[in-house]
């Protein structure tokens, strides 16, 4: 049994060693964290998510960003585990931070598979671009307020 919680600042080396474990040291050399150098992670919405005995199953984080001077959340990363994989501590912590950053945020963007994300409301945005070398296929878009996401296009920046 897992038990989820907003990350607090003593959790950040064992968050950042459970990302390495999931995606690999060189995760840091992707684009998308171009937009995290220098710019700390909306903390209020960071979910960890540990077991009885207190061992890290499962962390995501959100970033500020903006479009076109829009404010948006960039989600990512979410990681789960390998040992904990398939018990769904991801949709449980996508699903209660998502409910959490709707009270202060109107939409959300993540570079990710659309077959897996489309279940908690994501869609695929278009006139979105995230610096190169991303794929526009995998720029998904989720409105906190409806409608959120009409009319903002542009490149993806990072928080001012």
């Amino acid at each position: 049994m897992f038990v989820l919680k907003k990350e607090d600042p003593a959790d950040w080396w064992e968050v950042e060693a459970l990302f390495d474990l999931c995606f690999a040291p060189g995760r840091t050399a992707l684009s998308s964290y171009r937009l995290r150098d220098d710019v700390g992670p909306v903390l209020s919405l960071g979910r960890i998510a540990r077991d009885e005995n207190g061992l890290l199953g499962g962390a995501l984080r959100y970033w500020p960003v903006q479009v076109a001077g829009a404010p948006v959340l960039l989600l990512g990363p979410v990681a789960v585990h390998p040992t904990a994989q398939g018990e769904g501590l991801a949709a449980a912590m996508i699903r209660d931070s998502l409910a959490q950053a709707a009270e202060s945020w109107d939409r959300v963007l993540l570079v990710g598979d659309l077959p897996y994300y489309r279940r908690f409301g994501f869609y695929r945005l278009s006139g979105v671009e995230m610096p190169p070398p991303t794929n526009p296929d995998r720029i998904l878009g989720f409105d906190l307020t409806p409608g959120a996401w009409g009319g903002v296009t542009g490149m993806v920046t990072r928080a001012a």
